[in-house]
């Protein structure tokens, strides 16, 4: 028996492209799109009432912004795994959009099978920005600010010296448990860290912490 077709919804506020990608979906035999929506606040109101594996998301759309819409899916901690369409986008822009939860980036430019492409890689669990999946996102990321951002004044958010350690092995991906191992701490130390680290940079999770430190360039090359 095979199994159910991924439950998709599409939101932008140009009826053709939305059409288009609907058409474009229904000739996916493991895609079903469920509902559309023209704007951002109809957006939120689909995916709380389809409850999509999926939500294809224009970055710019009327009465809330792909941005905002994912800021509010993240406050009521959707599962629904959203992908941005954009004509053009700033890297921070990518970046905010990351740590609001979004699973990938795809340029309206690029060809259909892309997209598909893109929605298959997000659905197995990776990440996909621009043309290609992202398996390990904090790693791309850093390689990214290392080689487009411009040099500036380091701010060190009031971190310690330990705090600053402990923020590097959690850019590398380390759990709780490595990195007791690789400091020689207690896992409740590193746990107090992480609370105190949290606190100060102003983020809840180990992904937004990732990303908040490259982007601010907390972590050395």
């Amino acid at each position: 028996m095979s199994s159910k077709p991924t439950r998709v919804v599409i939101a932008d506020d140009h009826t053709i492209l939305r059409e288009g990608l609907h058409l474009l979906l229904d000739l996916e035999p493991d895609f079903e799109v469920v509902a559309e929506a023209a704007d951002g606040a109809e957006a939120v109101t689909m995916v709380n009432l389809h409850q999509p594996a999926i939500l294809l998301l224009d970055l710019a759309m009327p009465n809330m912004s792909g941005l905002d819409v994912l800021r509010q899916l993240a406050q009521q901690d959707s599962a629904t795994r959203s992908i941005l369409l954009t004509g053009a986008i700033e890297r921070h822009q990518i970046i905010e959009a990351l740590r609001l939860g979004a699973r990938g980036v795809v340029m309206k430019e690029s060809a259909a099978q892309l997209l598909i492409k893109a929605m298959r890689t997000v659905i197995a669990g990776l990440y996909w920005i621009g043309r290609e999946p992202v398996t390990n996102l904090t790693a791309f990321l850093r390689e990214e600010n290392s080689s487009r951002r411009p040099s500036r004044a380091r701010t060190s958010f009031g971190l310690t010296r330990r705090e600053t350690d402990i923020l590097g092995t959690i850019v590398g991906g380390l759990s709780n448990k490595e990195i007791a191992q690789k400091l020689s701490l207690s896992e409740d130390t590193v746990k107090h860290h992480l609370t105190n680290i949290f606190d100060k940079v102003e983020v809840t999770s180990r992904l937004e912490l990732a990303l908040f430190a490259i982007n601010n360039g907390l972590i050395e090359s």
